[in-house]
């Protein structure tokens, strides 16, 4: 048999195992949501319940002590309203420290870098001190606010900018822009693609936060998605085929999210220095 034959059926081989390993946790959550709770325990397990019970998507919208639309339109609120934060700050964090010299320009970049050595959870307490006394908690302002900021995130876009072209930049002085006029109408339109990569590494990263929500959104009102996947968890009668529907349901975005723009997020990664 020709070994190109034999590379190319290995290859689809391997790739056909790992789609269905990848699948395989998305088919158990819609197979289990759709289920009743009685074919979940049931000692015989069928690929597909032998009854679909789609009443289970309004029994779950419609829970009282779980507000899960409302978590849902908070996940959403939040992980908008945080990344275009970051992508302003940190832009303009990055495009300093790579296009503007000042004396102590290394000293504080090293700095910044500093902080990703520190774990998350170490600052979690100074956090909760600084927004609780703000009164910002269950509040819009306590879960958004203190993730417009990422040192990682600035540390990708001065690498990112480091690369631009010069002579771009160099163009539009010469037209008569200023510093943040040439940032604002040369740098960014041309930086799009890498701008849509952070935006998709910061929506994932917040559409899965947990644990500061957690202790920030303390009223149902302001629970965000994860949060709710808990309550539903937690609850004193926990109903197995809710849960595995409402996390079915809370990935979706993600995956779609996913699905459009992961070309993006394979460029962010060529685009910003990090090339092996």
């Amino acid at each position: 048999m020709n070994s190109a034959v034999v590379k190319a059926a290995l290859r689809w081989t391997a790739l056909i195992v790992a789609a269905v390993l990848f699948l395989l946790p998305f088919y158990l959550l819609l197979r289990n949501g759709l289920a009743s709770r009685a074919e979940i325990t049931a000692p015989d397990w069928t690929l597909w319940p032998r009854q679909v019970h789609w009443e289970n998507f309004s029994r779950l919208f419609s829970l009282e002590d779980v507000p899960f639309a409302r978590s849902l339109l908070n996940s959403a609120v939040v992980a908008t309203l945080q990344t275009l934060g970051l992508l302003v700050i940190c832009s303009l964090a990055g495009y300093g420290f790579a296009r503007i010299p000042y004396r102590h320009s290394k000293t504080v970049f090293y700095a910044v870098l500093a902080t990703l050595m520190i774990p998350t959870s170490v600052t979690f307490v100074p956090s909760f001190v600084v927004v609780s006394t703000l009164g910002w908690l269950s509040d819009l302002r306590g879960l958004v606010i203190p993730g417009l900021f990422s040192a990682f995130s600035v540390f990708l876009f001065r690498q990112y900018f480091l690369d631009f072209p010069r002579e771009l930049e160099e163009a539009g002085r010469v037209d008569g822009l200023t510093r943040w006029g040439v940032f604002r109408r040369i740098v960014v339109p041309n930086s799009r693609g890498f701008f849509a990569a952070i935006a998709v590494i910061s929506v994932i990263g917040s559409w899965n936060a947990f644990l500061w929500p957690l202790i920030i959104a303390q009223s149902p009102d302001s629970w965000t998605v994860q949060v709710a996947l808990s309550g539903l968890l937690t609850s004193q009668n926990p109903q197995l085929n809710l849960l595995f529907l409402a996390a079915a349901v809370s990935i979706l975005p993600i995956v779609l999210l996913f699905a459009f723009l992961q070309r993006y997020l394979v460029r962010g990664v060529t685009e910003s220095g990090l090339k092996g």
